[in-house]
């Protein structure tokens, strides 16, 4: 706490007390030195803009678009039944896995067991219209969902083999397990019932510019 009597012992009878010294808060703006640093934070300014563009542009063009959230084209040729290829889009995981017949024919008989077999509910992406039915797909042997948990935003781990293992039930037919809390869902990225996650996995918007092609972040909508 600054002393009240600061001032008044230093205007005593040895100081004039017109030349008591004055607080800093009321000393005349030295104009000149004001004016030097605002130079200075302006080219500092300016330099990290100039510093900033050169780094930007340095990008290759697929990561500029995943820095702007642009649509991500996937080359999907090649993809062998069973496989799961990982991509990025707006800084999500997105998954696109190309599943069996057998992976396929067991969506059907599901319904039951699942929290949201229809994806009324999302979590941060509505799910598009011609996602809407037990493949959730546009194709039935190609899935692609958001891989972030609605949980609380970890990524599942795919366990596409059949079987009893550990964490999983005796039955289980393949799909995806949640490591951090126990979620489970199916081959489509539906969430069976009684688990942590309140709704399904994401699925993005995208469409097939071909065959081999795959753009995810729009549709034909």
């Amino acid at each position: 706490m600054s002393d009240p009597n600061k001032w008044a012992t230093a205007s005593g009878p040895d100081v004039p007390p017109g030349n008591a010294p004055q607080p800093a808060s009321i000393r005349p703006v030295d104009q000149s030195r004001r004016g030097a640093i605002g130079a200075t934070a302006a080219l500092g300014a300016v330099g990290g803009i100039a510093t900033a563009v050169p780094f930007v542009a340095s990008f290759s063009p697929s990561e500029r678009a995943k820095a702007a959230g642009a649509p991500v084209e996937v080359d999907i040729a090649g993809m062998k039944p069973g496989e799961l290829k990982r991509v990025e889009w707006q800084g999500k995981p997105v998954w696109i896995i190309r599943r069996t017949e057998a992976m396929v024919d067991t969506l059907g008989g599901l319904d039951p067991q699942l929290a949201d077999p229809a994806s009324d509910r999302y979590y941060q992406i509505p799910t598009p219209e011609y996602a809407r039915n037990e493949w959730r797909s546009i194709r039935k042997e190609t899935l692609v969902v958001v891989g972030i948990c609605p949980h609380l935003g970890c990524s599942p781990s795919d366990r596409f083999a059949p079987g009893a293992q550990p964490s999983l039930p005796d039955d289980w037919q393949g799909g995806f397990l949640c490591p951090c809390h126990g979620s489970t869902f199916d081959l489509a990225g539906r969430v069976f019932k009684n688990k942590p996650s309140p709704v399904n996995l994401d699925v993005p918007p995208h469409t097939y510019l071909s065959d081999s092609k795959l753009l995810i972040g729009e549709d034909k909508a």
